[in-house]
């Protein structure tokens, strides 16, 4: 898979992958900020910032012309916020690259930010904040970055709390946007059927104005753990939701490969320990599974589910049973390459279409100072052994590593502070 980057004098960066055997193209532009990068009085503003990008431009002023404009090509199209970069994005017809660069380039120029518009979207993003209140199964991830990270930037909801976003005002937003928002942050990706030199050259033109500058750093993650941590978040919920894992690596650590595969054997899939012993055998979950997450500065691996109130201790037993024999006995030469196999399977899927090669190529750029293909990520999966996964286990796998996340109507961690205890 070729592609194509270059950096221009600003500090922007420009990626294009072409692909054949697809009409589409997908636009992505990534801004290297996010909730780490906030301070506690305006945590959420980079969220906010988001949402009002799309509430008018010098050249598409009124509400909903900017959602119209994309919606008149048949496209894809959204935005999201994560704690250390943003995203704008569209997917759509390879013919409309052309009115999809000039929405989006127009959005990030030339934003309006009107007082007013700003009133009616703080509003909107309490209801959002509300929303996630209500969908635990979502909402548990929010307690255990908690748990794991406490009072810091890593450790707070990207969206912000009700009351400081009732807070924010014109002028905070407008700051962190000129701070925040400079070339050499900004990356712009198009992967998809597109003229690589034709779609890099119309790309330096549509952001040719955007402004120079250096981008404020974000705090470092601050890690300090030497007993399991529990944290139950009192909710009266139809399901009891558990995130059980350990801290784990972050992006440029080679052993998160390894991590990743011990992810995939442990609830990765349907073939999973986890769903296996959990849903198959005992009848206890809906959904469970387990993934690795690495962050610049920090990583984890956790477990969640979604299990009968009064079956919490059995299931929190029976995750640090299947963990502790992981960390004693690991897994069979036929685990870990059926492992390989699905992670090789799973990705080849998923890049197929352009919205995903646009996203990986993106985070590729956006952590790293050389861009890795998927081929080459595969070899790196390929190359890990039954030692590497063994030693990552062994490692991380103990009682002063571990953390567990409850939401649902129990008040008292401290049952499960001693299971923990027992790996």
């Amino acid at each position: 898979m070729k592609f194509y980057k270059k950096t221009l004098p600003s500090g922007l960066k420009v990626i294009t992958v072409p692909m054949t055997g697809t009409q589409a193209m997908t636009l992505l532009v990534l801004v290297g900020t996010g909730s780490k990068y906030e301070h506690k009085k305006i945590s959420g503003v980079s969220h906010f910032l988001e949402h009002l990008f799309f509430k008018g431009t010098k050249h598409r002023p009124n509400p909903g012309e900017v959602n119209q404009a994309l919606d008149r090509l048949g496209s894809e199209h959204n935005a999201f916020t994560s704690k250390e970069f943003t995203g704008y994005w569209v997917k759509a017809a390879r013919k409309h690259f052309d009115e999809a660069l000039d929405i989006v380039s127009d959005i990030l120029l030339e934003p309006l930010f009107k007082a007013d518009e700003i009133e009616r979207e703080r509003g909107v993003i309490i209801q959002e904040i509300s929303m996630y209140e209500d969908m635990p199964q979502r909402k548990i991830m929010e307690v255990w970055e908690e748990l794991l990270y406490g009072d810091q930037p890593a450790g707070w909801d990207i969206a912000g709390t009700k009351e400081i976003i009732g807070k924010i005002s014109r002028k905070d937003i407008l700051n962190y946007k000129n701070k925040q928002y400079v070339a050499e942050n900004t990356l712009v990706i198009v992967a998809g059927n597109i003229d690589a030199k034709d779609t890099e050259k119309k790309i330096i033109k549509a952001f040719s104005r955007f402004k120079d500058g250096r981008a404020g750093p974000k705090k470092p993650t601050r890690e300090r753990q030497t007993k399991p941590a529990v944290y139950c978040s009192f909710k009266k919920t139809d399901q009891t939701h558990l995130a059980l894992g350990f801290r784990g690596y972050d992006v440029y650590d080679t052993k998160r490969h390894a991590l990743d595969l011990l992810g995939v054997m442990l609830g990765g899939n349907m073939s999973s320990r986890l769903f296996m012993e959990i849903r198959e055998k005992l009848g206890l979950a809906y959904y469970v599974r387990a993934s690795a997450q690495h962050y610049t500065d920090s990583g984890y691996l956790v477990a969640t589910a979604g299990i009968p109130h009064k079956d919490l201790g059995r299931v929190v037993e029976k995750m640090v049973d299947i963990l502790h024999d992981i960390k004693e006995n690991g897994f069979s030469e036929k685990e870990i390459a059926f492992a390989k196999d699905y992670l090789r399977g799973s990705l080849a899927l998923s890049f197929e279409s352009s919205d995903e090669i646009a996203s990986f190529f993106g985070e590729q750029a956006m952590f790293y100072k050389k861009i890795e293909t998927p081929q080459e990520l595969f070899r790196h999966i390929e190359r890990v052994t039954h030692d590497d996964i063994m030693k990552v286990a062994k490692e991380l796998i103990r009682p002063g590593n571990l953390n567990l996340a409850v939401i649902g109507p129990h008040k008292n961690g401290g049952d499960y502070t001693t299971i923990l205890a027992r790996i």
